[in-house]
């Protein structure tokens, strides 16, 4: 790991490499699923990483693994804390649960109920906070100094981003061996630990192939920092339904490896977000949450052309409520 002065250390592609290793036979390689039919409309090639498929049903398991797996025994007497709406509870819990370290989980009150009940289900003591009023890092912080546990962060650890880098490795491989060369990548991102992770991967091998990651509309905090070249924070005043994408501002390490390696940040709105997912369900038989569909939502908008190219999307999550879903699917006709 190295980083420029005055940057922490920032994570290379050889330790994803490494990542990879620890969590083969642990973590599901994911397939990479198209559609002919799909591919007829868009004019192009349109590959969908299909992460929903992978265990706790997002990306969030490949960085929580790698992360608690190389604790101590000590430190694993003492367990792990984590703050997160869902995703990566789910990931920190179970990877807790196989690691046979404690794990607290501090949730919003309101995030999805399916996510706050698997998020028990895997073991962990979930402690319920009001995002509007209450600081989950505070919270989460207190757990760490008060019981001596390990902080295991959403995005902004290098550990956590090399883990969720393997979707990017997975890639090249499943690619590589249909012999297909993508001329972009997306993913969508919240903190940036996914796509900064895929983007190591990806322009390692494949420096002429693009990088992109997908956010919600006016929760664009990437965008923002990518253009002023520093972090900065969305205005936090918008709304949206993708709510595993409302981190306020990226991280100082995703930061430093986003600027070298992204091409742009692009937005989606939740009406685009609702197309992709019902999208990914006629056409790929793919259950998407709204956040794991914003990257697919750019790509069916027009907003990285697909015409005459090959496009490789990550579905990054499947944790999606069952009534909200079925009502989106009902009412919302596919691309």
């Amino acid at each position: 790991m190295n980083a420029p002065a005055g940057l922490p250390p920032l994570p290379t592609v050889a330790d994803v490499e490494d990542a990879a290793s620890r969590l083969r036979g642990v973590a599901v390689r994911t397939p990479l699923l198209e559609s002919p039919l799909l591919n007829e409309k868009l004019g192009g090639r349109l590959l969908v990483k299909a992460e929903p498929l992978q265990l706790t049903g997002s990306f969030k398991f490949r960085g929580a693994y790698n992360r608690i797996s190389r604790l101590s025994a000590e430190e694993r007497s003492r367990g792990v804390v984590a703050f997160s709406s869902g995703n990566h509870a789910q990931g920190t819990a179970y990877a807790a649960k196989i690691c046979n370290t404690p794990a607290v989980i501090v949730m919003p009150a309101d995030a999805p109920a399916i996510k706050i009940a698997n998020t028990r289900a895997y073991g962990a003591e979930v402690v319920l906070y009001d995002r509007y009023r209450e600081d989950r890092e505070a919270i989460g912080n207190r757990y760490a100094r008060d019981r001596g546990m390990t902080l295991v962060p959403p995005f902004n650890d290098p550990y956590i981003i090399s883990g969720q880098g393997t979707v990017g490795l997975e890639i090249l491989m499943q690619c590589a061996e249909r012999d297909i060369i993508p001329d972009a990548v997306l993913a969508p991102a919240s903190g940036g630990g996914l796509i900064s992770g895929i983007s190591l991967a990806v322009k390692s091998r494949l420096p002429e192939c693009s990088v992109h990651c997908g956010e919600p509309d006016r929760f664009d905090d990437i965008a923002l920092s990518l253009q002023a070249g520093e972090i900065r924070s969305h205005d936090g005043k918008g709304q949206t339904f993708c709510d595993a994408l409302m981190a306020p501002h990226p991280g100082d390490i995703t930061f430093g490896v986003m600027a070298r390696n992204l091409s742009s940040s692009l937005t989606a709105t939740d009406a685009e977000v609702e197309t992709a997912m019902a999208t990914a369900f006629h056409y790929l038989k793919l259950v998407v949450e709204p956040g794991g569909a914003v990257a697919l939502a750019a790509v069916l908008n027009g907003k990285i052309p697909c015409a005459n190219r090959t496009v490789v999307a990550v579905a990054s999550g499947g944790n999606v409520d069952s009534a909200l879903y079925s009502a989106i699917i009902s009412r919302t006709p596919p691309v």
